[in-house]
């Protein structure tokens, strides 16, 4: 009988990890994970622990494994990444984030195996330009990150759409802009967790929550905006693309709603049965100068592209993010 392998690139990650979860439920699919696990009590082991996986691939030997049992491959889901905004090796960024992320979809391409891979909303910059995932050459190309994370995801994203123009690619290939995702399954992140799985810790011992105060007039104390999608919706669409092999491109992936730092926070203290208690303070110089104030996600191409299942409300995916995984003794989906 002929193994179906998906093969997940930073499956044991954040979003990998579910899913890597949300996959394994098709028991007619074998799942390999190819990731670094790292410390024991601090890894990301925890992340995989309740689903069974096919098999578990250094990265150091990725492409030993892929070029072994390619014929098994029917899929590549590729979300491993140096995903820091604030990682000061600008060409291990690169070299990470572009050019293993070629390499994997030239494999494809060579080897005709459909390709997901994960994007990000740090390729719009200040936002300037707008949120709209237009697909053509000149609209990728024309935006502006501000920091070596997001240039190298644009840079990919514009790779991407040419080589398919040029009618060179694998038979699916399909390129997701995460906006900022929550969820289960983050403690290895640190300083780098979602803002929810940042301040659930003060909420849940009933200390007070601190957000950074506003330099913008337009915004509000707490009134900054983001585009908060619950990491199940990015599941979903993932799911979705799996089902679905003949929708291509690049796509944005939130919730469609900007929504407050401060409705954040008060669904969370909200989610613990307690009062808002949130306090402003000031925020770095540094980060003052390159700050968003405003991103939401354009669902128009994705829409059209057939996917119509609703996002989730900020409200609805804190109170089951926080019921079902944060609040209990093992937080690990």
């Amino acid at each position: 009988m002929t193994r179906r392998i998906v093969f997940v690139t930073g499956g044991a990650g954040f979003i990998g990890s579910n899913i890597v979860a949300r996959l394994a439920e098709d028991h007619a699919l074998d799942l390999v994970v190819c990731d670094r696990l790292r410390d024991a009590e601090t890894g990301k082991w925890r992340n995989l622990s309740k689903h069974p996986i096919g098999d578990f691939v250094p990265p150091e030997q990725m492409w030993e494994w892929l070029e072994k049992r390619w014929r098994d491959v029917e899929l590549v889901i590729h979300m491993a990444a140096i995903s820091s905004t604030t990682e000061p090796d600008s060409d291990k960024v690169v070299q990470t984030n572009f050019g293993l992320s070629r390499d994997l979809f030239r494999w494809c391409a060579d080897h005709q195996r459909r390709f997901i891979y994960a994007s990000s909303a740090a390729t719009y910059g200040d936002g300037s330009l707008g949120f709209d995932d237009a697909q053509d050459w000149e609209s990728l190309a024309a935006l502006r990150p501000l920091n070596p994370y997001g240039w190298s995801k644009a840079l990919f994203d514009v790779f991407a759409v040419r080589q398919a123009a040029r009618g060179y690619g694998p038979p699916q290939w399909a390129g997701l802009k995460f906006f900022n995702v929550y969820g289960p399954n983050e403690d290895h992140k640190g300083m780098m967790r979602s803002m929810v799985s940042q301040i659930w810790p003060d909420v849940a011992a009933g200390r007070t929550v601190k957000l950074f105060r506003s330099y913008n007039q337009a915004y509000p104390h707490g009134g900054q905006k983001r585009d908060f999608v619950f990491v199940n919706d990015v599941v979903d669409v993932v799911s979705w693309l799996c089902r679905n092999d003949s929708v291509n491109g690049v796509f944005n992936v939130g919730a469609g709603a900007a929504r407050s730092f401060r409705e954040l926070a008060e669904s969370v203290f909200k989610s613990a049965d307690q009062e808002p208690r949130i306090e402003f303070i000031e925020m770095p110089k540094a980060l003052r100068e390159r700050y968003q104030y405003f991103t939401e996600a354009k669902l128009d191409r994705l829409r059209a592209a057939g996917y119509s299942k609703k996002m989730t409300s900020v409200e609805a995916g804190v109170a089951e993010c926080i019921s079902q995984y944060y609040a209990k003794a093992d937080p690990y989906r």
